[in-house]
């Protein structure tokens, strides 16, 4: 593993442990008190709808007592005056009970007068503690009827639970003997429960007394056991509250739902500080690795693609030039040293190289050519003395004389023997004649493949090297004669830099731009100056097999003329004098050039107006990898 992913990989696995600790803490301590206190919160909501309820009821038996203790209930009691109830038991005044149930009882617990109406319609309504007619026989209620004291809770009734409040029936300043009691009901059906709910500022609902059977997430508050149970749900908690009636049973459930919004605000909370010290530590994460990344490990990488790129692409002509003054900058200075001494060795032993095959092959063949040479001689010799010897001569002359001889002549028979063995001779010569003539051919064959050995050899690929055009133009500026090289001003164009890395042969290229620098200073000294300028450029143009670089070496020497523009090229031409060229510089170019898939031209205004060689050759880029800027 590199050593960014470790150093990474460190620092986000002291982070992750962090985090883990402090997930763990709001897990175990800060979510548990926030759920604490949600469950206080629930108990509040439930004591205060028990308060609520305890209100309506105590408000039912104030309300209650008034209509008990009143002169006139009192003589009713007594006298059982219809007008009484003409006067006094009206829809308004059972409205302003809120009654649903009323009646006025003896001292049996017999009902004297009762009434079952429904809450806003005040129809009547099958009620079954009315429809009795009489008290519970249960011993709360014969207790407070013989008594006289006032009994008010919780009613079972077959429409529902009702609020009830039994007061006895007195004189109307508090005194008795009570003379039976007064009972007033009000059942708790929806819109009372709404009411109670709405003065709580809860959500009520009333269930029947049977409470959830879910044991394991039930809880028993202290001081509360038997009365109240807590159930949490996921979105709320659930407050059961058992009521019982006025005789001590079990009457009905109160459901209250309380959302859990204080444990959800503190799972928020929570989530908002563990994401914030997720943000912060990746902040500082990020920040330490910039950090590291700009101090150390950048620099690392930029020396680790710069060694990559130079085993990849073989170009030694990149520097880091990293300006630092610590330790990477001293190991990336000494490392471009080492680039440098080991781009002009490669140079040296290329151009070394090349010279000594060039020499080597030479040797070779013009060793193989003298061996095949002098068999060749040979035969060649021999097959001049073999015709040399050959009677021609003499049979031409029998021939002559045989034309003119006539045929029954001595003379014409023995010029006939005479063509007869020559003849012989003859053939004999010519045999031999044509046996030296085929070992000439194989020789001549042999030579042959000399030759095309030679010229295969000679269109082999070229050691191809990474380059930049600058450099490139300055090694070849180097080979010229400081004679000659003084008196020219190189000037380079700034878009060779552009171009950026090329690859080329760059020896036999390096030979091509030499002679062409060489020219350049020969014209200027040919024009009569002592100093000049050469002009060198490079652009792209498009072609059909690619693109191509094309370079341009403009002189301001002596020029050419228009009729030798087409000749410079050509082999033994010059415009120079004999005794000082030879004509091949420009010749060797051409073939140099075409050899390498490219083309070469010559253009000028005219004698003494300077001239330009146009060198076009296949462009092929060099593929390297691009070094990040670390300061």
């Amino acid at each position: 593993m590199k050593i960014r992913p470790k150093v990474v990989l460190l620092i986000g696995g002291l982070f992750a442990v962090l985090v883990a600790a402090q997930l763990l803490v709001q897990h175990y301590i800060v979510l548990p008190s926030f759920i604490d206190l949600e469950r206080q919160a629930a108990q509040t909501d439930s004591q205060r709808v028990n308060h609520a309820l305890a209100r309506e009821v105590a408000l039912l038996e104030s309300m209650t007592a008034d209509w008990g203790n009143w002169t006139a209930t009192f003589d009713y009691m007594l006298s059982r005056d219809p007008g009484y109830l003409k006067d006094n038991m009206t829809p308004s005044g059972l409205r302003d009970l809120r009654a649903n149930a009323m009646a006025l009882t003896d001292l049996s617990g017999k009902f004297v007068w009762s009434t079952a109406v429904a809450s806003q319609s005040l129809d009547p309504i099958d009620l079954d503690i009315v429809k009795r007619g009489t008290l519970p026989a249960d011993r709360v209620w014969q207790d407070a009827l013989h008594s006289g004291t006032p009994l008010r809770g919780l009613l079972a009734t077959n429409r529902g639970p009702m609020m009830i409040a039994c007061v006895p029936i007195l004189n109307g300043t508090g005194k008795g003997p009570h003379r039976g009691m007064l009972l007033v009901g009000h059942l708790l059906d929806d819109t009372e429960i709404r009411r109670i709910a709405d003065q709580a500022q809860v959500q009520l609902t009333v269930t029947t007394v049977r409470l959830p059977g879910d044991a394991t997430s039930v809880f028993l508050p202290s001081g509360r056991s038997g009365t109240e149970l807590l159930l949490q749900r996921d979105r709320v908690t659930e407050v059961y509250r058992v009521l019982e009636d006025v005789s001590g049973a079990p009457l009905l459930t109160l459901r209250i739902d309380v959302p859990r919004s204080i444990s959800a605000s503190g799972r928020q909370a929570v989530a908002y500080a563990a994401l914030f010290l997720l943000g912060a530590g990746a902040f500082a994460v990020i920040l330490l690795v910039m950090l590291l990344n700009r101090s150390v490990l950048g620099p690392l990488t930029r020396m680790t693609q710069h060694a990559v790129a130079i085993g990849q692409n073989d170009d030694l002509t990149t520097r880091l030039q990293l300006q630092r003054r610590d330790e990477l900058g001293e190991l990336a200075r000494e490392f471009d040293q080492m680039v440098e001494k080991l781009a002009a060795a490669r140079r040296q032993l290329i151009d070394l190289s090349f010279e000594a095959g060039v020499a080597e092959n030479a040797s070779g063949v013009l060793h193989n050519l003298g061996n095949a040479m002098t068999p060749l001689a040979v035969n060649s010799a021999e097959l001049q003395q073999t015709l040399r010897e050959a009677p021609i001569e003499d049979i031409e002359l029998a021939l002559a004389e045989m034309e003119q001889q006539p045929a029954d002549t001595g003379r014409r028979a023995k010029l006939e023997e005479f063509v007869h063995l020559t003849s012989r001779d003859l053939a004999q010569a010519l045999r031999q004649a044509r046996d030296e003539f085929e070992q000439i051919a194989r020789q001549i064959q042999t030579i042959q493949r000399v030759l095309a050995d030679q010229l295969q050899h000679s269109g082999a690929d070229r050691v191809i090297e990474t380059v930049r055009l600058p450099a490139l133009v300055r090694q070849s500026a180097e080979l010229v004669a400081p004679a000659l090289r003084q008196r020219l001003t190189i000037a380079l164009d700034h878009g060779l830099e552009d171009l950026g890395l090329i690859r080329v042969a760059r020896t036999t290229l390096q030979q091509v731009f030499q002679n062409l620098i060489v020219n350049a200073a020969e014209a200027i000294r040919d024009a009569g100056r002592d100093s000049g300028t050469l002009r060198v450029s490079a652009r792209v143009l498009p072609a059909e097999s690619g693109e191509q670089l094309q370079w341009c070496f403009a002189d301001d020497g002596a020029g050419i003329a228009a009729g030798d523009l087409t000749r410079v090229f050509d082999k033994g031409f010059s415009t120079k004098p004999r005794d000082t060229n030879s004509g091949i510089g420009l010749h060797w170019c051409a073939n140099t050039v075409n050899a390498l898939g490219g083309s070469i031209r010559a253009a000028s205004p005219g004698s003494g107006r300077g001239a330009s060689v146009y060198v076009a050759l296949p462009l092929q880029r060099a593929e390297s990898v691009p070094l990040a800027h670390v300061a």
